[in-house]
């Protein structure tokens, strides 16, 4: 017998021949010892290893939903429920998803003669589907023909991650930090136009945040939507007309206007595919945010961010992370030290995933209440901190927010402070502060004196980070070991108690989540042996080869010096 063709294992872009400028190294402030970030690092490997051989040990209904658009699969039936989702759900009722959704799916095909994936997953939602799990030659030719479909994804994703490049050498990178503002009204159409106004006065991320509540749903809806609540509903077709705008608007300006959304929920993997397919440039994407602030169950959530993350790092997208938010219900203070945890666990999960130290807006906030006594110093030593752990990185740091009282002009004054600190410490992605948070959704109007106030500091004291040296064993000196040594404390304490232990007991954001608890759980699948997924065979295929790229270079660094 003919063995089955091989399907195409697409290997990741390869990078520019042409020499990069190499960045200058940004030169220590801090009298911090690398020995101890060294160990801090350790530590966070030890704390996360276990989470990733869990996640590598299970999947969950999302990820199998992301097979299936990954391979081109979208519409919705009469009532708006996906078409992955009633094909998932046939699946895990006929042969259960231990061995994966593409198995029973690509047999289907192959063997039941419907003409694509939308036919066997209409016939799905009609109950008129018959799956089971082949063994054999069935086996090889479904997973020969998934593997092939899966490719031409990535092959999308490839190309769009060419195409970002390609806009950014037609018009300009700007100049950072890159202002970020949010837009949410709801409705997609009216997004647009606001999100081109905003990149004409001074914008170089937009975020179109989420519809409240998306993150709960267990379904991606479909189309373009024209009611949210709070903002606009994350879907394939909003995303693809928001790049298309903010392409438009890029090549009117000579910059390139970055797009970001939310990779977060019940829906995370299927997001992040999204996102890869349709050229998003940012995506929220914690390991933590869902379970803390939307009780969503800590195994699915970490489950589901994997391979979140291996998209995204195919996709050459950058991750923000959500640290910033615990402070919003912590003391900020107190419990500085829980961000820079959080941080280290996250980085040691994304480059786990594959993402370069290019990808990572490690998420940090200005949340110091103004009447604490030396509040911008603490500020500045926090700042200065994850600065200086991360140098390679992008670092998204956030504006105050819960010290917004409805005094405009205080919180004014509040968010130059922000962006002064912003500017010394030398951060790259600076989310715009609204003097009007909290009273009502920003006027076009109060993005403007926003942006004003981000670029007035920019422009007046941009260069101030090259001359802001703390004083050695001064006050910011001290504060920032003192936050670096809380860290690896407890960072000790989660090695020998566990990650999923330490968020039970609400070590961030105060917050106690239980592992068994939250929405979820129950979409999580114990993989069997012999589970397919042809996603998972080419990007851990892109994560080995990221690996041995990032091993070569650090030979060849070596080597020269």
């Amino acid at each position: 017998m003919t063995a089955p063709a091989s399907p195409p294992n697409p290997s990741p872009p390869k990078p520019s021949t042409a020499k990069p400028s190499t960045p200058k190294p940004r030169a220590p402030k801090l009298t911090i010892d690398p020995q101890v970030v060294r160990e801090a690092r350790r530590l966070a490997s030890q704390a996360g290893q276990p989470i990733v051989e869990m996640a590598r040990a299970h999947t969950t209904v999302s990820v199998e939903r992301a097979v299936l658009r990954l391979a081109g699969l979208s519409g919705a039936d009469a009532d708006g429920m996906p078409l992955v989702n009633h094909l998932v759900d046939a699946v895990r009722a006929q042969t259960g998803l231990e061995h994966g959704v593409a198995l029973p799916a690509w047999d289907a095909l192959v063997s039941g003669g419907y003409p694509d994936l939308a036919a066997l997953a209409g016939a799905a939602a009609a109950g008129q589907v018959s799956l089971r799990i082949p063994a054999g030659a069935d086996a090889d030719a479904a997973r020969t023909a998934a593997g092939h479909a899966l490719a031409g994804g990535f092959a999308r994703i490839d190309a769009n991650r060419a195409k970002r490049q390609e806009m950014i050498d037609q018009t300009a990178e700007p100049r950072k930090p890159w202002m970020y503002l949010i837009v949410a009204t709801g409705d997609i159409y009216e997004d647009i136009p606001q999100a081109q106004a905003a990149a004409r006065e001074g914008a170089d991320v937009v975020a179109v945040i989420r519809s409240t509540g998306q993150s709960l749903l267990d379904y991606v809806p479909e189309g373009a939507t024209r009611e949210g609540f709070a903002g606009t509903y994350a879907t394939q077709e909003n995303f693809r007309l928001m790049r298309a705008a903010l392409d438009d608007v890029s090549r009117e300006l000579g910059r390139y206007v970055r797009l970001t959304n939310y990779a977060s929920g019940l829906c995370m993997p299927e997001i992040a595919s999204l996102a890869g397919l349709e050229r998003l440039d940012m995506m929220l994407n914690d390991s933590m945010y869902g379970i803390i602030f939307r009780d969503i169950n800590p195994r699915r959530t970490l489950i589901d961010q994997r391979f979140s993350r291996q998209i995204h790092a195919r996709a050459g997208i950058i991750i923000n992370t959500g640290e910033d938010n615990y402070l919003t219900t912590a003391d900020p203070v107190d419990s500085a030290h829980t961000v820079i945890v959080s941080q280290l666990l996250n980085e040691f999960f994304a480059k786990e995933a594959g993402l370069a130290d290019s990808q990572l807006g490690l998420g940090h906030a200005f949340e110091i209440g103004p009447d604490v006594p030396d509040s911008f110093l603490l500020e500045l030593a926090h700042a200065q901190l994850v600065r200086e752990l991360f140098p390679n990185a992008p670092l998204k740091y956030m504006p105050p927010t819960k010290h917004m009282t409805g005094n405009i002009f205080a919180g004014y004054l509040l968010d130059a402070f922000f962006n002064l600190a912003a500017v010394m410490t030398e951060q790259e992605i600076l989310l715009i502060g609204m003097m009007t948070e909290g009273i009502h959704t920003p006027f076009l109007s109060d993005r403007d004196l926003a942006l004003e106030n981000a670029h007035y500091v920019r422009s007046a004291a941009g260069r101030l980070g090259e001359s802001f040296r703390p004083e050695p064993g001064g006050f910011i000196d001290r504060r920032a070991n003192h936050v670096l040594a809380e860290s690896v404390d407890l960072l000790r304490r989660i090695c020998d108690d566990g990650l999923l232990n330490a968020i039970a007991d609400g070590t961030f954001g105060i917050t106690k989540r239980p592992a068994d608890g939250g929405r979820g759980l129950e979409g999580v699948i114990t993989k069997a042996d012999g589970y397919f997924n042809p996603a998972s065979d080419i990007l851990d295929d892109s994560g080995r080869s990221h690996q041995v790229g990032v091993l070569a270079a650090a030979t060849q660094s070596g080597a020269a010096q």
